[in-house]
């Protein structure tokens, strides 16, 4: 069965244009969720809308309204919603580019891949794509998603493209609240050196898949015990503290203790497995 489609429209450069698909990047549907069950009856319980004066209500007749003044609403009919029609509903109209790694993470929201939608629009999908890929650039352009217009970055990624949603400004707070009272003086020469070699120790290559989700996993264990009907024991996490020591002795202790992460051995590229890698970050 074919993925289906989050958005579908036009990708435009200028005069140049080809027809687009959008797909969701992520998925949270295996991760483990609960319902809501009454405590004796274990029913799962409904959750319906209540009117103060009416009581229950049914779906159908709710309608959206806007909040214009305090506890004053104008009603917004879905035609409403329909006739505000503006280029980004259908189209994502490239404005810029950027070099790919100017952006803030902090901007970054929601991933998509794009593909081009079908074998017409595959020639111009693919000499924009190796055009950004050649120039080291990423597209700004704007896009209409759940009634919102958003801003978004396009980049190559492998045989098609990645996109994501941007944050708005006003969404990302100002750092000064958080840091302005941290010292910026330098630190004490032998500990930074002494630090220094504990990052080199464990420089390695972020593979997502070494940094399983341990508590979902602990999770799904204490519910396969239940349903065995056994009483789930958890390991204790082991106890944080015990006899302080300065910063300098933790530096020395831990650097003769740690162990560099599992470098990972490729068909091609097993001869080089023991010399050390450089951490790269990769776009979801």
């Amino acid at each position: 069965m074919a993925p289906r489609a989050s958005w579908k429209g036009h990708l435009r450069l200028s005069l140049v244009s080809c027809p687009v698909r959008l797909y969701n990047a992520t998925s949270a549907k295996d991760r483990i969720s609960f319902n809501l069950l009454h405590k004796d009856t274990h029913n799962r319980v409904n959750m319906k809308p209540v009117d103060p004066e009416l009581g229950l209500v049914e779906r159908s007749d709710l309608v959206k309204g806007y909040e214009y003044e305090d506890k004053k609403y104008i009603i917004i009919e879905e035609s409403d919603l329909d006739n505000v029609k503006i280029e980004s509903n259908h189209t994502i109209s490239i404005e810029a580019f950027v070099d790919d790694n100017s952006i803030d993470p902090l901007y970054f929201d929601s991933p998509y891949y794009m593909a081009p939608d079908g074998a017409m629009a595959e020639e111009t999908f693919v000499v924009l794509r190796e055009a950004m890929r050649k120039a080291g650039k990423a597209a700004i352009a704007r896009l209409v998603l759940s009634s919102r217009e958003r801003v978004i970055t396009i980049s190559p990624r492998e045989n098609g493209m990645s996109v994501y949603t941007l944050r708005n400004p006003t969404e990302v707070r100002g750092t000064a609240e958080y840091f302005d009272n941290i010292p910026v003086g330098k630190p004490d020469k032998e500990m930074l050196d002494l630090a220094e070699k504990l990052i080199e120790q464990k420089e390695t290559e972020f593979d997502p898949k070494d940094y399983e989700d341990r508590y979902e996993i602990a999770l799904m264990e204490m519910i396969k015990e239940k349903l065995k009907g056994h009483k789930p024991v958890i390991a204790a996490a082991p106890e944080r503290g015990g006899n302080v020591i300065n910063l300098m002795d933790a530096l020395k202790a831990s650097l003769s203790q740690s162990k560099p992460p599992a470098k990972s051995k490729s068909k091609t590229g097993a001869a080089q497995a023991d010399k050390p890698k450089k951490a790269t970050r990769k776009k979801a």
